[in-house]
This record gives structure tokens, sequence and C-alpha cells, in this order.
């Protein structure tokens, strides 16, 4: 079968020469497989977490401890997806020990940091759940730099609200979404 490159390449949404490595705070966000609610549900404005949604929580929490160049700000897991504030501390100095061909994400990069925590959140899922393969997260993940404290402090009163606007989220499965405008789900 002939593959149309054109067709299956995907467009990536990372700064062209960018260094996600470097000292800067960074606004992640990152969606279940087909945005399946696995964490929990938001009752009355509040985000409950199931078992699945505090293997999320404790694994984002752990970031800090594996990866001494990070810091974590505001974050929230929501039924499908999460939001965080990552910090990297530290800027990579000198070698970073890569091949010459990598694979993979450069090391202590927000993608490191991204894949690390999507890997740790799937194995112990899938242990408990008792699928070794199921996917848990979808391929890729959003991901803005934060420029200033203003920004900041947007971003981490927009994570902070998140669960109350929940009922207006275009990420929430039970609103159905037509570009930017918002239609109620139908009774």
């Amino acid at each position: 079968m002939i593959r149309n490159s054109d067709k299956h390449r995907r467009r990536s949404i990372r700064l062209k020469d960018y260094d996600y490595s470097q000292a800067g705070a960074y606004f992640i966000t990152i969606c279940t497989h087909n945005k399946k609610c696995l964490f929990g549900e938001v009752i009355d404005g509040k985000m409950t977490l199931n078992e699945f949604g505090k293997v999320a929580e404790r694994e984002w929490l752990r970031t800090t401890e594996i990866r001494p160049n990070v810091a974590l700000d505001e974050f929230i897991i929501m039924p499908n997806h999460m939001h965080g504030i990552v910090v990297i501390v530290e800027s990579n100095v000198g070698a970073t020990g890569r091949s010459p061909l990598p694979k993979g994400p450069t090391p202590k990069s927000i993608g490191a940091i991204v894949a690390g925590f999507k890997s740790a959140v799937t194995k112990r899922i899938n242990d408990l759940r008792g699928a070794p393969y199921k996917p848990v997260w979808q391929r890729n993940y959003y991901e803005h730099v934060i420029r200033n404290e203003d920004e900041l402090n947007e971003i981490r009163e927009y994570i902070v609200n998140n669960p109350l606007k929940w009922d207006l989220d275009s990420e929430n499965p039970g609103n159905v979404t037509l570009g930017r405008r918002h239609l109620a789900p139908t009774k």
C-alpha cells in the first residue's frame, strides 16, 4: 500500500528552533485517548478524582522527585485531560548525553517530562485494570511557553477555575462544539 506522506504527516505544534529544555515556565495540557473520561467527574464545580485520577495526580506530584531540575506550579486533573504549569528551574548546560541519532525527546525537556509522566500513569492504570497495552493518553500534548508574570497568573486562574467551567468546556464530551461556538447538549 502506498502511503500519502502529506496526508499522514503531523504538523508540529512546537515553536521552531525553541529549546524546550531551557529554564522557564510552561503550560501543559494532556488529553486522554479519545477524550474518554477516565479520571473522575466534576460535581458541583469541583473535580472528584477516582482511582485512576488519583494515580495521575500522584505521578504528576512525583515529577519533582524524579527530576530535580523541575518545579510544579498550579495543576488540575480533569475527567479527560489535565492542565499543569511546569517550571524548569535550570537549563541544560554542557553535553546532553544524547546520541548523534536521537530517538525520543531531549533529556530534561518538556517533552521528556510529559513522556515520563504519560508512561508512568499508563503503566499504573493498566496494571489496575489488567489491560497492559490499552492506551490512556492521546498522542502528543499541548504546551505553551509562559512569557511573563501576568500570563502566569492568568493561566493559574484558568487552571483553578477549570472545574467550575466544565459544563461549558469543549473537552467535556457532554457538550457539542462546532468550531469555536459552543452548543449546549440536547435533552
